[in-house]
């Protein structure tokens, strides 16, 4: 049986191995198409995705190039340094940690495996990451497709989305006509007139007619049963690590849209094939090291000083000129080197940055277990209406060292998460086994062949560093350019007026960063590509035009 107080949880911001002690049985990998072939036409298989050409300029910086500080090693501030030492730019990229990656970077666990934050699904409409990650896996190679996106509700409904037309709107039509908890009678009780702003998405009209009112009403207004408000949105509502009622309903009908109305890319996702050390930012790094960019890990940076020509950045107590800065750290990192660089852009515009906030803690734990997931389980399965689970993950079906581990002892290797987590309830030591605790006993009824697993060793992360996308905000977000235009700004905390999330968001941002960089000086930009920025049917996006707005 697992312990009753597993391994202890670390602070917010940290992390704890644990070994207590242990054995899995042998899964067969996924039966999926890989991703579509990349041409230069298009980014994948959706022929109405949007190509965002960049400004013409010189193919180069000329000279030496101008010298750029990136600050933040995660998605977005890799995206901007890969883009900037393309064209020729002189980058230093400062990663406060020693390793490459923010919220998706890699540490060795208690027992020698790799831990990561958890499990992240690169959606085939991530066109910018993908070509992040082209540049040192061109075809590729290192994702591994995922068959399905399958949601169960702790009542026992079930959806998913494996064998549905990709194109809107006959995916739609194939959900309602197979779909357990939402029906055609559930279709003709719906609230058109408050339904019909999914199906008129853009980015960022949409969010001036819905940003004011949190996701949860939006839902409620529309009149969708209950089992199919949670199966169908508050999963995905929850991937922004809040509860529906503290996120704005805009988010949640352009996410709707990127992944569902608005894309002929469908669910379909792929997964790194080992941790993302190895397949993501060893590869990355390497890659900017080629181009002649210096990266510093373990710098964390205090402050920008503005100066006659330029900045100062202050780094571990070594100050370095450059002449332009792009801020991609996370929320209390952006917080904190605005809050210590009073000449940074103009007040205003720190103001705004100060009122940032982060989304409740959540919690990832990994289990490295003695007995197999059974063979017909998912590799991911997102789940709705427990107490604290929101999804369980399967690494030993995707991941080769869990695979090795499955292989060598017979066990598995299954990961937990708790998104939007009580902050008084994970405030202390107690508190967060305690929780931890609750996460497994709920995932064992969902995954009944765990209970009374031997527990080998067990790691959990407790952070509470993501952004919240509360109602009545994006006006005030900071966008990618400032009143400076030698500094901008990068990650999925920034507000781009394109439909793009998480982590496509970082990448999209990370480009538009360096795209005005290098506007300034007159280089040429990267092009990006982007989801249709608009509803895909005509007739619907009529009808909505005419029905009166949410608010």
């Amino acid at each position: 049986m697992p312990p009753k107080n597993p391994a202890l949880l670390s602070e917010r911001t940290g992390d704890l191995g644990a070994t207590i002690t242990g054995m899995v049985v042998s899964t067969p990998r996924s039966s999926v198409s890989p991703s579509p072939e990349h041409t230069p036409s298009r980014p994948g298989r959706d022929r109405e995705a949007v190509l965002l050409p960049a400004r013409p300029g010189r193919a180069r910086a000329e000279g030496d190039g101008p010298k750029v500080a990136v600050v933040g090693g995660g998605i977005a501030g890799v995206a901007a340094a890969v883009a900037l030492a393309e064209r020729g730019a002189r980058v230093v990229l400062h990663e406060a940690r020693e390793d490459l990656g923010g919220r998706l970077r890699g540490w060795e666990s208690g027992n020698g495996e790799v831990m990561t934050r958890g499990f992240h699904a690169f959606f085939r409409q991530y066109y910018n990451l993908r070509a992040l990650l082209r540049r040192v896996d061109p075809g590729l190679g290192r994702l591994r497709p995922v068959a399905d996106y399958p949601l169960v509700h702790a009542n026992g409904a079930r959806e998913s989305f494996e064998g549905l037309p990709l194109t809107p709107p006959w995916n739609v039509a194939g959900f309602v006509l197979r779909s357990p908890a939402f029906g055609l009678r559930d279709l003709v009780r719906m609230n058109g007139a408050a339904a019909s702003a999914l199906f008129d998405v853009s980015v960022p009209g949409t969010y001036a007619d819905l940003d004011g009112v949190d996701a949860d009403a939006f839902l409620r207004r529309i009149g969708f049963p209950d089992a199919a408000r949670h199966l169908a949105f508050e999963v995905f509502s929850r991937s922004f690590f809040a509860h529906p009622s503290r996120l704005s309903a805009a988010e949640l009908v352009t996410m709707f849209h990127i992944y569902f109305l608005g894309s002929s890319e469908g669910l379909l996702f792929d997964v790194p094939d080992a941790p993302y050390p190895e397949t993501l930012w060893g590869p990355l790094r390497h890659h900017l090291e080629a181009l002649g960019a210096e990266v510093r890990t373990g710098s964390a940076v205090e402050r920008v000083d503005r100066t006659g020509s330029g900045h100062r950045v202050v780094a571990g107590g070594v100050a370095d000129e450059v002449d332009a800065v792009v801020l991609a750290a996370d929320v209390r990192g952006l917080r904190s080197v605005v809050g210590a660089s009073p000449e940074l852009a103009d007040a205003a515009w720190r103001t705004r940055v100060g009122s940032l906030r982060t989304a409740p803690p959540f919690l990832v734990s990994r289990y490295w277990l003695d007995r197999p997931a059974r063979v017909d389980r998912p590799p991911f399965l997102g789940t709705s209406g427990f107490r604290l689970l929101d999804n369980i993950s399967v690494l030993d079906l995707f991941e080769e060292p869990a695979r090795a581990w499955r292989e060598r002892t017979g066990g598995s290797v299954v990961e937990l998460h708790a998104y939007a987590v009580d902050e008084a309830e994970v405030a202390t030591e107690a508190g967060r086994a305690e929780v931890a605790a609750r996460l497994l006993a709920e995932a064992e009824g969902v995954f009944p062949e765990l209970a009374g697993a031997r527990v080998e060793h067990v790691e959990h992360v407790v952070g509470e560093d993501c952004p919240l996308f509360a109602p009545g905000t994006f006006g005030d977000r900071p966008t990618v350019t400032t009143t400076d235009p030698t500094v901008v700004v990068a990650g999925d905390l920034v507000r781009v007026d394109l439909p793009v999330a998480l982590m496509e968001r970082a990448a999209t941002s990370g480009f538009l960063a360096a795209n005005a960089l290098l506007e300034h000086w007159g280089v040429q930009g990267h092009d990006l590509w982007s989801v249709p920025n608009r509803g895909r049917s005509p007739l619907l996006r009529k009808a909505a035009a005419r029905a009166p707005k949410v608010r």
